[in-house]
């Protein structure tokens, strides 16, 4: 009887050496879902940046045009009050 309770004892120790395996597999597959998850995250987020950026461009270009517009037409007021002065002191 001695040699079953070796076995028994054997068959428990792999049991729990099983279960032991399981978990630790388990978790290195929740690990690399959740690895998986944040790549997912991180490509969204780089997505983001780059539509926010282009956005960025063109809203700057839109503010340069802007100021041109500004200038030109301040530049077209000026000349016509010295237009209307010139006239005036006629």
């Amino acid at each position: 009887m001695p040699g079953d309770k070796t076995a028994k004892s054997a068959l428990e120790d792999l049991k729990q050496a099983l279960s032991r395996l399981e978990n630790a597999v388990d978790g290195r597959v929740e690990k690399e879902r959740g690895f998986a998850d944040a790549e997912e995250e991180v490509q969204r987020l780089n997505d983001d940046r780059s539509r926010l950026a282009q956005e960025l461009d063109q809203s700057a270009q839109r503010a340069t045009r802007l100021e041109e517009a500004n200038r030109e037409v301040s530049r077209r007021l000026v000349t016509a009050m010295e237009t209307i002065r010139a006239v005036l002191d006629r």
